[in-house]
Parts: structure tokens; sequence; C-alpha cells
């Protein structure tokens, strides 16, 4: 087996290949040979060491990744829906950069036709997420009008499409010109370079009332002015703190503070007035909800079988270039989802 490890918090360096015995499935457990890992934002944090529920349930070292594809090399006893040879994705709470991996077997799902080997990796962490955000907190209706910021991203195109598929109007907004274009193709009637025009105009001229719901993983930089442009009824979700961030490998302490303490606070009295809410959500602490998981994963099926969404535009590294990866997540520059091929 071959695997990354992160030893101890820090930057892209941290990400080590390491190599060890192939682990062997428990009762009720699966061994899966990956073909193709998803890498999230969220993986960069876990390597800054500032990722909590990484801190709660591993510690360090720890092994990134909750989400892959791939090929059963082995099951554990009680096992009888999953044989050698089948193809499968799934979810793990973390341990996904690796070669093989070991999961309960509610935790896999069958590789539908409409999936490729290599999409499949990259599909459930984002696909799922955004599920969660638009159908489980949202409860959007047609014709709604929602604003989704990084909008050609894995999450926020997976978010795009789902609004769209249940026939909302979206505005997306994006950070640069070569991104447009994907916003588009997801389904987004409007997509706001904000490196070239002003957001908030663009987003007042779009929905004059305000939206029904605002999908913000930016944190300070973007917040305040999601809250204020919410329609009546509306819903800011807010599902990360990319803006807290730095480009760089190592976190910057100075722009952490500083992010946080201009984060801003939303007074329960002024959301009845307002009739808005602010609903945030993290899936890492969600892994015993395991029949909302097949669910979604069902309708998310559903829908691509129906041709209502689309897997991401994908690029590959191999897994000895996982800090690559990093690199290229943390620039804000990729479009699409990342996947590691082992």
């Amino acid at each position: 087996m071959r695997k990354i490890v992160v030893r101890r918090p820090g930057g892209f360096d941290r990400l080590r290949l390491e190599t060890g015995p192939d682990p062997v499935p428990g009762p009720g457990e699966v061994h899966v040979a990956t073909r193709s890992i998803g890498v999230n934002y969220a993986d960069c944090v876990v390597r800054m060491g500032l990722y909590s529920s990484a801190r709660k349930y591993v510690g360090f070292p720890i092994t990134p990744g909750f989400e892959f594809s791939g090929v059963v090399a082995d099951v554990g006893p009680g096992v009888s829906d999953f044989r050698p040879g089948d193809s499968v994705m799934g979810v793990t709470q973390f341990g996904g950069y690796s070669s093989d991996v070991v999961v309960p077997r509610e935790q896999l799902v069958r590789l539908p036709p409409e999936l490729g080997m290599v999409e499949a990796g990259g599909f459930s962490a984002a696909f799922l997420t955004a599920w969660y955000a638009v159908f489980e907190l949202c409860r959007l209706d047609p014709g709604d009008r929602v604003l989704v910021h990084s909008a050609a991203g894995g999450v926020g195109s997976a978010i795009v499409k789902l609004a769209r598929a249940a026939g909302c109007e979206v505005l997306g907004v994006v950070g640069a010109p070569h991104k447009v274009e994907v916003a588009l193709t997801a389904g987004a009637a409007r997509v706001v370079d904000k490196s070239r025009e002003d957001l908030w105009a663009a987003a007042r001229d779009f929905a004059p009332n305000g939206f029904r719901a605002v999908f913000d993983a930016n944190g300070a930089a973007t917040l305040a002015e999601s809250y204020r442009h919410l329609s009546q009824r509306g819903r800011l979700v807010v599902y990360g703190f990319h803006s807290l961030m730095s480009h760089g490998g190592l976190p910057n302490p100075v722009r952490l503070l500083a992010g946080y303490l201009k984060t801003p606070r939303f007074h329960p009295m002024r959301m009845v007035d307002r009739n808005v809410g602010v609903l945030a959500f993290n899936l890492s602490y969600l892994f015993g909800e395991l029949p909302l998981f097949h669910r979604a994963m069902q309708d998310l099926f559903d829908k691509l079988r129906a041709g209502a969404i689309r897997p991401a535009p994908v690029t590959e590294f191999p897994l000895e270039r996982a800090a690559d990866a990093h690199r290229a997540i943390q620039s804000a520059s990729t479009v699409g989802k990342l996947v590691l091929i082992p």
C-alpha cells in the first residue's frame, strides 16, 4: 500500500508518500483498491492542522482524503453485497489519499454507468455538500433567485447545477475571466467576474428584491454583504472560510486573526424582523448519518441518469504529487475537481 501521510501540520512539504502492508477488512468492511481520489480544499486545512473534525477524530499523523473510486479487492466477514472486482465509489472520514482503503460497506455505492472511474473519485464530496445545501437546508422553489460564490469550483459548480436542476435562476460569482465559461456551462443564468466588475451592483441588478439563498464559503470577505442581499425567507448557507487561508502552503496567523475579527455576527432579533436565516454545516461531522448519504447519492444518480447534472471537469495528479495538487487548489486558479491517481 502507498499512501500520503502528514506527520505534523505545516506546508506542502508535509505531504509525504509512505508505503506499508495492505489493509485487511474486518467484519462488515470492504477493502478497495483505489483508482481515483478526490482532492478538496478541506484537505489543505487538514494538512495545516486547522480542521476541527480531523483534530477531534484522528490527530497526527493523518492521511487526508474524503472520497475515492476503485475496485473491490477483498471483503470482510458479513459482507455479501460486494465482491472482489466490483467497481465502487465511496466516502471516508479521512484516509482517502491511499492506494488502498478499508471502509464500512455502508460508505460504498456501486459505480453508476453515467460516471467514469476517474470522474467518480472526485464526485461525492462536492455533490454531497451541494445536495445537502440546496435540498436539505434550503428547500428551494422553481423560479427562486440564488447567488453562488466560487461558482467554477468543485462545490460551487455542483451547487449551480443542482440549483438549476431545481428550477432556480442562478447568479454565479467567479474571481477570474477563465472561470466565467465554466460557471455558465454549469447552468448559471449570469456570471459575475468580480475581478472586472462590481459584484454587489450586479447582484442587485439580477435580484432587486434579494436572493432566496446565497451559498458562501468565502468567510469574512463576503459574508456581511451576502447576508444583506437576502430576500424575505432568504437563507445564507455557509460551508467554509476560504478567505482566511493564504495562497501559500502555511497559514498566516495575522490573516487568520484579522479574518476572525472581521467575521460578522448575526443578531437573532434582526433575523426575525427580516424573515431570514443563517445556516452552516460541515459534512465531516455527519458520517453517522448513513441513511442521508444513501438518499443523497440515489437522488444524485437519478439526476445524472436524467441528464439534469454532469460531473465537473477533472484535473489529474499522480498520488506522489499530492503537494502539487494542494498548491493548485490553494492558488484559487483551478476550475472543476482535482483528483489523485494512485
